[in-house]
């Protein structure tokens, strides 16, 4: 089971958190079925809070309601990936362009610490792995030193996750995860040597290449099957 609520925290915070953790994590596959009473005994909480989790989470477009209650998990729909890649083929070459003009030297050491040990997500990633990869490009927002492009492509990443899990169930193979670490290390370069045009175009290469477009592509092709 899980822990308890902190103490300054709500019940109805602590739900949303954990079931948020779980959509993103994969543990609760998209279309799945949430049964609000197990999971609300797996939680430990009663299933009053959870309810109003659940709206919350249906806000954010992460799960669906109907009239009865019924909650599942939303599916990934080709229209939301195909939103998000936009979306980041315009913000994260803009984040990687202003982290090369603004970054400090305590940002370049930040960036350098998160780059140390990442790897090209496997086909099966750890919640670590998801984590580490995040950490890295969180790093570089943040040396962007702009606070409403960061708040930005911060929730992008939240969502962007599950169709990143969806690309990683067909293995790229090798070269392609090479690539992305040749990528990574020299972002790392570009930012710390200050080149803002470069950085800014190899970000806006990164992100066509990846796996929220790999994502895009598959559920477009899935979509054109049917």
């Amino acid at each position: 089971m899980s822990q308890p609520a902190d103490l300054f925290e709500t019940k109805s915070d602590y739900a949303y958190r954990q079931v948020r953790d779980r959509i993103l994590s994969g543990d609760l596959q998209p279309g799945a079925v949430i049964q609000q009473r197990d999971l609300a005994s797996q939680i430990g909480i009663s299933t009053t809070p959870l309810r109003e989790a659940l709206r919350r989470l249906k806000s954010e477009g992460l799960v669906e309601l109907d009239a009865h209650r019924d909650a599942r998990v939303s599916a990934l729909r080709a229209e939301e990936g195909r939103d998000l890649l936009e979306m980041r083929m315009s913000l994260d070459p803009l984040a990687a362009g202003l982290a090369a003009q603004r970054r400090t030297n305590a940002d370049i050491q930040a960036i350098r610490s998160a780059h140390v040990g990442l790897e090209p997500l496997p086909t099966h990633p750890s919640i670590e792995q998801l984590v580490a990869h995040r950490n890295f490009h969180a790093a570089i927002y943040r040396a962007s030193h702009n606070d409403l492009l960061i708040d930005a492509l911060e929730g992008l990443w939240d969502k962007a996750d599950r169709y990143r899990r969806l690309a990683l169930q067909i293995d790229r193979g090798q070269d392609a995860r090479d690539q992305k670490a040749a990528e990574h290390q020299m972002l790392v370069d570009l930012i710390a040597a200050g080149d803002s045009d470069a950085a800014a175009s190899l970000m806006r290469a990164h992100i066509n290449t990846s796996l929220g477009a790999t994502a895009v592509w598959r559920l477009g092709h899935d979509d054109a099957g049917e």
